[in-house]
């Protein structure tokens, strides 16, 4: 059975560990928030200067970023997403992970992982993505929005010094997947936006090895950076987390637009999609919403994409609501139904049967779920067995 050793034990083999055991095991454990236990990395002081502080080691994550454009008096413009920010010499963007250094901007986090963990790729969650699988599941620090709900918000809003990590380069991440037969790599927990250079040299090498590449983000990116990073994925999860801009602007300090410009562009590129909408009590949880969310996915996703409304437990800033109730998933999954989406899950609800993937003509279930794992997978040839219809997904390796 894997434990979190195994993955320090795998990284320690073969790379020169700057972190002892206990530490490491605690930012392996930062993932633990989305398995649903406290987080347990604890922050270190945050150096005044970075560059001052820099140990050679450290050096090993800089590398220059691709998405940028140089202006006027060694300044630049980021162009990873939708924020474009306009960074100074010796200043960061946003996301606190990527820095001006004399007119050339850089990643701080390429190979800085700050936790590790093989899950069930039904965790992500990818329900019609390879079921029954697991994926080495990594992270950096950093994110391009402050989701108020945050379950990992430990390492997605620490700056990359003020938390424990191991430099695993790509070549070796493919390596521990391959080890611990993983048939995916999965790029997830904090925001892969903000570290997408190590996701394309991690996706190149994974690939290189028979490995797959799965991404689980908040789709908050400019088109030709999701074009080139997520272009290297076999398989996409998007956050949407709400259907309203108002939402986007005080809950998650983003914009809704732009993400569905890139679910948009994710559904032309003939990316494997699927959709979560966490549902939060009276924040986004009308009819309302649920209606035109599911109008908009069927008009310009195809009604094929699978849509999980997912229970909401509170955490981070608004600890202050409750447990989203299960009737409220079960009405939206009713509109979503309702509007002619043929795949519409409940999530977080242990033992539902809105975890179970049904054929949409005869209503034959077809993936029984248990938990984080699918018991038993029916599907044949991309079909249902009983009636033949083609049911979309990736179903086999």
């Amino acid at each position: 059975m894997f434990c979190k050793q195994n993955v320090e034990d795998a990284v320690n083999s073969t790379v020169g560990c700057s972190l002892d055991r206990r530490s490491f095991m605690r930012c392996a454990l930062a993932s633990g928030a989305a398995l649903g236990m406290a987080a347990v990395a604890e922050p270190a002081a945050a150096s005044s200067s970075s560059a001052a502080s820099e140990t050679q080691d450290d050096a090993r994550f800089i590398v220059e970023a691709k998405f940028y454009q140089k202006l006027p008096n060694r300044k630049i413009k980021c162009k990873l997403c939708p924020r474009e920010c306009a960074v100074g010499d010796k200043e960061r963007g946003y996301c606190g992970v990527r820095e001006n250094r004399g007119g050339t901007y850089y990643t701080l986090v390429h190979s800085r992982v700050c936790a590790a963990h093989v899950d069930p790729v039904e965790k992500k969650p990818l329900f019609h993505y390879l079921p029954g699988t697991n994926a080495f599941s990594i992270a950096t620090a950093g994110c391009n929005v402050n989701c108020k709900f945050c379950q990992n918000w430990n390492i997605s809003q620490s700056r990359p010094e003020q938390i424990p990590a191991e430099y695993i380069s790509p070549q070796r991440v493919a390596e521990i997947a391959k080890q611990y037969s993983c048939p995916t790599i999965a790029y997830t927990y904090s925001e892969p936006v903000v570290f997408a250079e190590y996701i394309m040299d991690a996706a190149d090498a994974g690939h290189a090895a028979g490995i797959r590449s799965i991404v689980v983000s908040n789709g908050y990116m400019q088109e030709e950076a999701l074009k080139a990073a997520y272009g290297k994925m076999d398989a996409v999860k998007i956050d949407l987390k709400s259907f309203t801009e108002s939402y986007y602007h005080n809950v998650v300090t983003g914009q809704l637009k732009p993400v569905l410009d890139s679910l948009v562009t994710l559904r032309k590129m003939g990316k494997w999609t699927e959709i979560v909408y966490l549902v939060l009590p009276t924040l986004n949880d009308s009819d309302q919403e649920f209606r035109g969310l599911a109008q908009w996915i069927k008009t310009n996703l195809g009604a094929d994409v699978p849509l999980h409304f997912t229970q909401f437990h509170p955490e981070y800033l608004l600890k202050n609501l409750p447990i989203t109730p299960v009737p409220t998933l079960e009405r939206a999954k009713a509109i979503a139904d309702a509007e002619g989406l043929h795949y519409v899950y409940i999530g977080n609800v242990p033992g539902h049967p809105a975890q179970n993937t049904y054929c949409p003509k005869c209503r034959k279930m077809l993936v029984e779920r248990v938990g984080f794992t699918a018991d038993q997978v029916l599907i044949h040839k991309n079909s249902c067995p009983f009636c033949q219809q083609p049911i979309p997904g990736i179903w086999h390796a």
